[in-house]
């Protein structure tokens, strides 16, 4: 009778610390995640410039097919006005923008010696990963509300609450992926270069070899390839599906699971890797 107490003694007390230690980590993750939200609105200029950055694309880059015949654009772009096409799409690319921060926001803390100090404490290296990743995807989700009050001033009609929702769940899942991306690539550097570096070679590709600007149509075979397997083109084209039906009722589901799959993974290999490389230096 004595072993039964035993092991269920054994058991409770393996539960709880279980429980405990998963409590832990949640407080360290919000305390990271709070002071990379402090650090984000510390200063307001770079907040102001995040938010106007992608306004100012939408009202330039948009207005270049203004006086375009509206057969024109209902055939290449299904839709008479082109903001309405390039709003998911230009919301989608800003989202590459916010990888680098994350990966800048790294390297200024290896530098300072603050991840010093975290790594010297309980603190698990995927927390402090965790943190940068939704530090930097908060940040860039700040500019969607302004963004779209900005098009229903350009006539743009905004989606019913439900699609809305999911639009910027799609973004989120976008932003989460590539902000992991760039924290993997630049985890074990200490150079601020290389995310800039990074940045060039990776953003620009994926931007134009996806849906983000134009249909993919008149892509040559090569640039069709990388735009169909592109979480860019995905994010941009299941938006630019709610903002035309203006519901979820005519999307393509393919792209939203397409994204969760491609953020769920990159979370989880960053987690490994951050585990495996994040060092003190």
């Amino acid at each position: 009778m004595i072993l039964p107490t035993i092991v269920t003694t054994t058991s409770t007390v393996t539960k709880r610390n279980e429980l405990l230690e998963m409590i832990r980590a949640i407080n360290q993750f919000i305390g990271l995640y709070v002071r990379e939200l402090m650090n984000t609105f510390r200063n307001p200029a770079v907040v102001i410039l995040s938010i106007v950055q992608p306004m100012l694309w939408i009202v330039f880059f948009g207005s270049s097919f203004a006086y375009a015949p509206v057969s024109f654009l209902t055939d290449f772009f299904q839709t008479d006005n082109y903001v309405a096409f390039l709003l998911s799409g230009q919301l989608a690319t800003s989202m590459l923008f916010v990888g680098m921060f994350s990966s800048l926001s790294l390297i200024q803390d290896k530098k300072s010696g603050y991840v010093r100090r975290i790594m010297i404490t309980p603190t698990r290296n995927y927390i402090i990963f965790l943190s940068k990743v939704f530090g930097a995807t908060t940040r860039g989700m700040l500019q969607v509300p302004i963004v779209f009050i900005g098009v229903m001033i350009l006539g743009v009609q905004i989606p019913d609450a439900i699609g809305l929702m999911m639009f910027l769940f799609s973004l989120l899942l976008l932003s989460l992926g590539l902000s992991s991306i760039y924290l993997l690539l630049t985890m074990s550097s200490s150079d601020w270069q290389i995310p800039t570096l990074i940045s060039n070679f990776i953003n620009l590709p994926l931007m134009f070899a996806s849906t983000a600007l134009f249909p993919n149509v008149n892509f040559p075979l090569w640039m069709q390839t990388i735009s169909n397997l592109n979480p860019v083109s995905f994010s941009s084209t299941f938006g630019r599906e709610i903002i035309f039906a203006g519901n979820i009722s005519e999307v393509s589901w393919i792209y939203f699971y397409y994204l969760l799959i491609f953020a769920g993974i990159m979370l989880i290999v960053g987690i490994v890797v951050a585990n495996k490389t994040l060092k003190i230096d």
